[in-house]
């Protein structure tokens, strides 16, 4: 969102803006605050729920990393229906920009994809390892993983409050990883604990690379940042990252175990079934959610909220699995939520000054004209 020397002429931006945002226009302001609340929900409730459903199921004696792997990805058909509910688009947002070929977003696809599905296996194996609430605060340094990927992949700058930030989080997780009460699953013993917080911080790392990739992705190949086009990327990685898991649970041999695992399954077969299909499900909510924020405001947005969803967990996973809230993870909380300020706090910053630059380019424009 920083306006550097290296970057496009910034009339061309607002141009791009105007053109992607031209149906988002025509809301009034309330109409749009509704939308925006509505993917909020759709990201928190599904992140949340489907982080507390992997919990479940791992507890009631599912084992399986692979299967927790696919279904992930696997609700990807669900992104169907908005997709050809849209309309389509005819028009580039500038007249310059050229659609990339087929190859050249099958690579992407490809190359996305198989990150993404080793991404899920991480968040499997730190889930299984972790109980909900310790995991959840873990994830939460993915916006300082953000911060760095975005200053190498996305040119943007290092200031005060994202440096703030990056410490902060990092207090945060580390607060958890020392913590030897931190309420692992039973059973579990300090190696595979810290294994899982191992696992759990390096899918938070590789999450945060994929967004850099994809706002890479959209500003340098793809060139247009349209509902339809954010859907497809959704849909066509996830694919891809099914495919993957797909084969490396018969590769591993899980796959073979699978039929017993639903038998022993802690509250039937039936309620096997059931908790896979709603975490696909809810997991697809959450995209949802994600790509909405993504079109509706932006990706960046996007990421700070399922940061935000990340503080929902921990509370959920005390009510509903009784896992224990000390003092450790209280205060590692309270650093989550500041480093989460910082971070949001830059951004508006940033935001003020991008809509100082547009304001000005509109008045230079008018006088020209004049």
């Amino acid at each position: 969102m920083e306006v550097t020397d290296n970057e496009e002429p910034i009339l061309n931006k607002v141009e791009n803006t105007v053109a992607l945002q031209s149906m988002l226009f025509k809301l009034q302001r309330w109409q749009w605050w509704l939308l925006v609340a509505i993917n909020i929900f759709f990201l928190v409730a599904g992140q949340s729920a489907a982080v507390l459903l992997g919990r479940f199921y791992y507890d009631q004696g599912g084992n399986s990393k692979w299967i927790a792997t696919v279904i992930q990805t696997a609700g990807f058909p669900i992104l169907f229906i908005p997709l050809f509910l849209l309309p389509s688009d005819k028009e580039p947002l500038a007249s310059y920009t050229s659609s990339p070929s087929v190859r050249t977003l099958t690579s992407i696809y490809l190359v996305l994809g198989v990150i993404i599905a080793g991404d899920n296996y991480l968040y499997s194996l730190g889930l299984s390892y972790l109980s909900a609430s310790t995991y959840s605060l873990i994830c939460a340094s993915q916006l300082a993983f953000n911060a760095v990927f975005s200053y190498f992949i996305n040119s943007q700058k290092f200031t005060a409050l994202i440096l703030n930030s990056v410490i902060i989080l990092s207090f945060s997780s580390a607060l958890i990883a020392v913590n030897d009460d931190s309420g692992g699953p039973s059973g579990v013993s300090k190696w595979k604990y810290f294994l899982g917080f191992l696992a759990t911080l390096g899918a938070s790392a590789v999450y945060s690379l994929l967004l850099s990739l994809m706002q890479l992705s959209f500003q340098k190949v793809i060139q247009k940042e349209t509902f339809s086009v954010v859907l497809e990327m959704q849909i066509f990685t996830s694919l891809v990252a099914t495919c993957v898991s797909v084969a490396g649970l018969f590769a591993s041999g899980e796959w073979k175990s699978l039929h017993g695992e639903m038998q022993s399954f802690g509250k039937g077969s039936v309620s096997y079934v059931l908790t896979l299909v709603w975490t696909a499900v809810t997991w697809q909510v959450c995209s949802v959610g994600v790509v909405g924020l993504i079109f509706v405001v932006s990706s960046l947005f996007s990421n700070v909220i399922s940061t935000v969803a990340l503080a929902v967990s921990p509370v959920a996973a005390v009510i509903v699995f009784h896992d224990k809230m000390n003092g450790v993870k209280i205060i590692a909380m309270l650093l989550a939520v500041w480093g989460f300020a910082s971070y949001t706090y830059q951004n508006y910053l940033d935001d003020s000054k991008l809509r100082k630059a547009q304001s000005n380019v509109t008045e230079t424009r008018n006088n020209s004209v004049c």
